[in-house]
Parts: C-alpha cells; sequence; structure tokens
C-alpha cells in the first residue's frame, strides 16, 4: 500500500513531468504575436504599402529587379532561381546564398553576417547595394515622390510624413510588410499539438535524433529552429577572405572568424541551395556536413565546437531529413500585387 507521502511525492512528480512537457510543447510553437518597434506598429495601411513597394520593380535602377527577385515568395522567400549565389543588377553574382526572410521578424540580427539589428536597417540595402538593385536613395527618393499615389498610400500609412516619402518611413515601411512574412502552421505543428499522426513513424524518430544524438538543436531550436547566434561549420579550409570572412567583417574579433548566421530551418524544403554560400543542393548533403563534422575537419580556422562527427548513418540522416520535412506549411495567404501606384 502506498502511504499519503508516497502518493504525494509521486503527484508533485507528475505535476512537474506535465508542466516540463508543456514547456518543451511551447518552445517549439510560434509566437502568438509578431515582435514589432514601438515607432513602427504595424496596420493595415503599412502593410499593403510595404507589399507595394516590396514588389515594385521601379525599386532598382533597371527597373527589372525588385526585393521578390531575391526573396521570392514562391521559393521559400529566398532566390528566385535555384543558384548558389544571389544574381542581380544586370545579370551580376552576389558574394553570397539569398537568405530567407521568412520569420526574420523573430530574429535579433539581420543578413548573414548579423551587421544590422532591425528589418527597417536591413531594408534599404540591397537597394542601394550596386550588385543588387543598384539604386541609390538620391536618385530614388525623388523617383517614388513624383509618384502621386504613393505619396497619397505614405501619407495613409505614416500621417506625419505629410506624404513626403524619406528614407526613413520608406524602410519603416518595407520591414512592416516584411514582419508578416511568417511561417504557416507545419504538419510538425499539428504533432507537437498532439496529433500523432500528422508526420509520418520515421519522421518522428528523425526529431529524436534532431534533439538527441545529432544534437541539431545546440544551433537550430526553438520554435524557428535557429538559436539565432552565428557559427563557423566548417565549409571551407584554410585562410578566409572577403566575405567568406562572415561577421569578422563587421568587427574584428577572434571568434567571429568565418562565422554566418544560423538559418531557420522553417519551411527549410523550399529554400535550396544551402548554407551562405549556396554550395549544398539537397538536405541530406547538408545534414551530413553539419552533423558529422563540416566538410573540413583540419585546418579550419574557428569552427564552431558544436560541429562535431556525430557519426550518423545514411539512415539516421534520411530520417532527420523527413523530420525537417514536416517543418514546411503552406504558402501565407498573399496575393501578390500586379499594379503599382501611378
Amino acid at each position: 500500500m502506498f502511504n499519503k507521502i508516497t502518493i504525494g511525492a509521486l503527484l508533485i512528480s507528475l505535476s512537474v513531468f506535465s508542466l516540463s512537457a508543456s514547456q518543451d510543447t511551447k518552445k517549439w510553437l510560434r509566437p502568438s504575436t509578431v515582435p514589432q518597434p514601438a515607432d513602427n506598429k504595424l496596420t493595415p495601411q503599412r502593410i499593403e504599402l510595404g507589399k507595394l513597394l516590396y514588389f515594385d520593380k521601379r525599386l532598382s535602377s533597371s527597373e527589372k529587379i525588385s526585393c521578390a527577385t531575391c526573396h521570392n515568395p514562391k521559393h521559400g522567400w529566398s532566390d528566385e532561381h535555384p543558384t548558389p549565389k544571389a544574381v542581380g543588377h544586370n545579370g551580376l553574382v552576389g558574394p553570397r546564398n539569398s537568405p530567407t526572410i521568412l520569420n526574420s521578424a523573430y530574429q535579433s540580427r539581420q543578413f548573414w553576417d548579423g551587421r544590422v539589428r532591425t528589418l527597417e536597417e536591413q531594408a534599404l540595402g540591397p537597394i542601394q547595394t550596386g550588385v543588387e538593385m543598384h539604386m541609390p536613395l538620391t536618385v530614388l527618393l525623388p523617383k517614388l515622390n513624383n509618384i502621386k499615389e504613393y505619396q497619397k498610400l505614405f501619407k495613409k500609412a505614416y500621417p506625419k510624413s505629410g506624404g513626403v516619402i524619406t528614407s526613413d518611413y520608406l524602410a519603416k515601411a518595407i520591414a512592416s510588410f516584411e514582419r508578416t512574412v511568417v511561417s504557416t502552421e507545419s504538419p510538425f505543428d499539428r504533432y507537437i499539438k498532439g496529433d500523432k499522426k500528422a508526420i509520418s513513424k520515421k519522421a518522428a524518430e528523425g526529431f529524436k535524433l534532431f534533439k538527441g544524438k545529432a544534437k541539431c538543436t545546440d544551433c537550430h531550436d526553438g520554435f524557428n529552429f535557429t538559436d539565432g547566434s552565428f557559427h563557423n561549420i566548417g565549409l571551407n579550409d584554410g585562410e578566409l577572405h572577403g566575405k567568406e570572412l562572415g561577421r569578422y567583417n563587421v568587427k574584428h574579433r577572434a571568434s567571429w572568424y568565418g562565422v554566418m548566421k544560423t538559418p531557420t530551418l522553417r519551411d527549410v524544403a523550399k529554400s535550396y541551395p544551402y548554407f551562405h554560400d549556396g554550395s549544398v543542393k539537397t538536405l541530406e548533403e547538408a545534414t551530413a556536413i553539419c552533423a558529422n563534422g563540416g566538410r573540413y575537419e583540419h585546418n579550419v580556422r574557428n569552427k564552431s565546437t558544436y560541429i562535431k562527427n556525430r557519426h550518423l548513418s545514411e539512415d539516421e540522416i534520411a530520417k532527420i531529413v523527413l523530420f525537417m520535412k514536416t517543418l514546411t506549411g503552406k504558402d501565407m495567404k498573399l496575393k501578390i500585387p500586379t499594379k503599382f501606384p501611378q
């Protein structure tokens, strides 16, 4: 017979287990609200204006490229073409793979090297960069201010602007739309909420491997499957140069040598090729590189201590890939504009 003390201890133990399980479930689910700055709260007017600007090719000097060219909703909000590096102005090839903007509202740093904090700071970078949209703000702002419908939309979205389009309001509008680009419910989300039939048995085994033997959660943790930090995963050996130096270019810290931001795994099946250099076409290869010690095991300066050979078999890698594919949801409901302000 259990005595009262034993029963009480058992109830406490069950309560702690239940709380722990509840907390574990919660950490995998997207928060109900999207982070937004106090000086740029989301409104329907700002979101709609930002969407128009995001898809408007007139924001580039050639009038052939928009933000959506390299961050396309039909390709996981990444490059329109599955090329290793971003293709921009007059076919120029950028130094890095186009990162997805999906769930970027939840990130504390933007770009592969995390050189800016906010989406507002990020928004104007690609517009001005010569290899991307190649449009100086000194040219773009007068151009937009000569479009009467844009003036009216800016006045509605930002009454204090009086309809005058500045770089600050332009950045805020684009950022407002980008904050709405969030992942939709995936089979994994239904699984973690309790529907054990939402994913296959092998995918569920892959999730266990993901958290356990493979230790993928060292870098890809939480609902967005990223730690929001930066790592050198051993893609290159020897001395690094140029953009391959990663966050080291932002500030010359030894610990930042060759490190790049951990990308989200949400909708990862759509956003190939993988890694900052776009050098990997399949999830199988990407998983093998990360979980089995990186592409290079020797002569890699500052390789992350998380990147170790976990001795995963092909079958185990296949199960992890099946799991990651369950992180893909339906495309968000979005009416892409075909007509723009005149």
